[in-house]
């Protein structure tokens, strides 16, 4: 379940808000003491804030800024100013999106579900060497072109890049296949990191995987 800190100076709008977003199936946390808020932000272990721009005696957009400094922890502004100028400061300081009060529930739940998404899959994305590797789509990119890959591949290039530079044995990978509920015997796993290869080979990495006779496979 997702954890949203609530950082609202109205008593009534806050408790309607964490009781709106508890009955929508999320955790809530609400700051009340604005004497620390910088403090209780920065330590805090949410998936997501929702920060007011205008608090007791401190800027939402200057907490903001602060915040980027040390986390990326996700931020919804919630303000009832309607000044262009505000979204553009608070989106340049790493607001990753912006809703003006009065709001509509239901969008602003669209638009938590779609920043905690863009955030996970953002937090899925890997590299290796020139390859963009999009764990949740199971796809690997590089400039222009993208091979996808089954599940079973996606499975094992992750191992493999998990422990990129060591020696992983067959039975790591066929335990790591069977934890995931797949099917799998020695030929199978044999056939999987050829089309593998053949994969990174169309993305110019024909000697990515090295097999180690007796031993397994390395990514290099």
């Amino acid at each position: 379940m997702d954890r949203i800190l609530i950082v609202e100076d109205d008593n009534v709008l806050r408790e309607e808000l964490s009781a709106f977003l508890k009955n929508s199936g999320y955790d809530t946390v609400c700051i009340t003491d604005f004497d620390s808020i910088s403090h209780q932000i920065q330590t805090s272990d949410a998936d997501l804030i929702l920060l007011d721009i205008n608090l007791p005696g401190v800027n939402g957009q200057a907490l903001l800024k602060e915040l980027r400094k040390e986390r990326d922890t996700p931020v919804i502004m919630l303000t009832s100013r309607t000044s262009e100028l505000d979204e553009v400061l608070s989106m340049s300081y790493g607001a990753d999106d912006y809703i003006t009060k009065p709001y509509n529930p239901t969008i602003l739940l669209l638009r938590i579900s779609a920043v905690l998404k863009r955030c996970a899959q953002a937090a899925s994305l890997h590299s290796y060497r020139n390859i963009t590797v999009s764990a949740v789509k199971g796809r690997l990119i590089c400039g222009s072109s993208e091979q996808i890959l089954t599940k079973n591949e996606m499975i094992i290039f992750q191992f493999l890049l998990d422990r990129q530079g060591e020696i992983v044995t067959r039975d790591e990978l066929m335990t790591a296949l069977w934890d995931n509920d797949e099917f799998v015997n020695d030929n199978t796993l044999s056939v999987n990191v050829s089309r593998l290869r053949a994969k990174l080979s169309e993305l110019g990495l024909p000697d990515a995987i090295e097999t180690r006779k007796k031993q397994g496979y390395i990514l290099k």
